[in-house]
């Protein structure tokens, strides 16, 4: 695990646009290993291509950005996994069929070393493969506290677990940066309440940092170290929760309106 208080990602001076439209205007942003920072601002401030960027899906047409200080170029979403980067959707993806337990061991395929032929004959390195990796699904089932649903297909689970499933497949590829796409939307006080408790877990535990995108700013302020926030493309805020409410021009563009 790298140090605590070391830039994971430095973004530097990204300019982002589709034809016409600026998503991202100059934008500058580290991410400190160890953190958990939230990228909050109004519908359409850019939020959704700042963590687009941060993934890798979008390649910025100016500016750089460095991965663990080397600077980091177009790269296939399986090359992206490998660094240690993974993440979760606004719109669950899972494979609603599967069981929990099978949907977490999806998220190890990217660290498989594959041999077809031993798999097919269930020998050897396949064989000790397949325990290992179901060893550490098993373990991250535990640690989210799903075991009563291990077996139980995703489309019969309510909403709140199949993100906490989703999570675990994320947790899967063991990441060094989880990126979290508005992991509360949708979800009851209840529910929010239990996802805070694992994404501070996972933070705290795991030493995983963390990236995620909210519009419920008392789940932002409660659990991020850090908030930056967006508007029309730009950086127009970058702290501590208590230093974002106390900004004026975040007020004015965000805190002070209702959503």
């Amino acid at each position: 695990m790298s140090e605590k208080n070391k830039n994971l990602m430095d973004i530097e001076k990204v300019n982002l646009s589709f034809g016409g439209l600026k998503a991202l205007i100059d934008v500058d942003l580290k991410i400190i290993t160890g953190e958990i920072l939230a990228i909050i601002g109004p519908n359409g401030a850019g939020k959704s291509s700042m963590l687009n960027v941060i993934s890798g899906i979008y390649i910025p047409q100016d500016g750089l950005v460095k991965w663990k200080g080397k600077i980091r170029k177009k790269v296939a979403p399986h090359d992206i996994a490998r660094m240690g980067i993974a993440r979760t959707f606004q719109n669950i993806a899972l494979f609603r069929g599967m069981s929990a337990l099978d949907n977490i061991l999806t998220g190890r395929n990217i660290l498989m070393k594959r041999n077809l032929l031993l798999e097919m004959l269930y020998l050897g390195s396949g064989k000790s493969q397949e325990i290992e990796h179901r060893k550490k699904a098993e373990e991250i089932i535990d640690f989210l506290e799903i075991q009563s649903i291990r077996k139980t297909p995703v489309s019969r689970l309510p909403y709140g677990l199949q993100k906490r499933v989703e999570l675990g497949r994320a947790l899967a590829l063991e990441p060094e940066l989880l990126l979290l796409d508005e992991p509360m939307a949708g979800m009851n006080v209840e529910e929010k309440r239990d996802m805070c408790r694992f994404i501070l877990k996972v933070n705290d535990e795991l030493g995983t940092t963390m990236v995620l995108i909210e519009h419920d700013m008392g789940v932002v302020m409660d659990i991020s170290d850090r908030v930056v926030v967006l508007d029309y493309g730009k950086v127009i805020g970058d702290g501590t929760p208590d230093e974002i409410m106390a900004n004026q021009k975040v007020i004015d563009a965000y805190l002070g309106v209702e959503h």
